[in-house]
């Protein structure tokens, strides 16, 4: 097996601020045809950043699309060409106010891949300094300091819902574990 499928037309349905959305046609290994819904995504990153606390910075902001206010780590969409520790350390400074050192790339991931082909770059860093916060006009954000355990132990009694940050935290817990030992 080959474990692949060849596009034979891309319709595109709706071209968006975010998001594009295409309807495809492809070809499976057997020959036959099937359909394709997709969802173009730039990317993302997310910055765990720990300070001398062991504590990590959180955002707490209401997520439209759940209807509910979410716990997550520093995020954000990448734009078209951006570096995405860059990306990052941007996130970081307009969400919390911090600025990190010594950053890591803990790795990519694929948030929903049957559908969407976004991205999401992970990364890590210890807080260097605080200065002042400065969100997207259209971004209200708590900021909040959880220490690492802690925040291990509020993703395995599934209080933080969201994979990106579920996926980071145990990252760093790992990394954290490992350098100690």
């Amino acid at each position: 097996m080959k474990l692949t499928e060849k596009t034979v037309h891309q319709e595109y349905l709706y071209r968006g601020k975010i998001i594009n959305v295409r309807l495809d046609d492809a070809e499976l290994e057997n020959g036959n045809l099937v359909k394709r819904e997709v969802v173009e995504h730039p990317g993302g990153v997310t910055i765990g950043a720990l300070n001398e606390k062991n504590e990590l910075l959180f955002v707490r902001q209401f997520r439209y699309p759940y209807g509910e206010v979410v716990l997550e780590t520093p995020a954000g969409k990448l734009e078209k060409g951006e570096d995405p520790l860059e990306a990052g350390k941007r996130e970081l400074k307009e969400e919390t106010g911090a600025t990190g050192e010594d950053y890591q790339f803990l790795g990519n991931l694929y948030p929903t891949p049957g559908y969407c082909g976004e991205i999401i770059r992970l990364y890590f860093c210890r807080v260097k300094e605080y200065g002042e916060s400065h969100p997207d006009d259209d971004e209200f954000l708590e900021v909040e300091r959880i220490p690492l355990e802690k925040a291990v132990e509020m993703v395995m009694a599934n209080e933080i819902p969201d994979a990106k940050t579920q996926v980071l935290i145990l990252r760093i817990a790992n990394l954290i574990a490992a350098q100690k030992g």
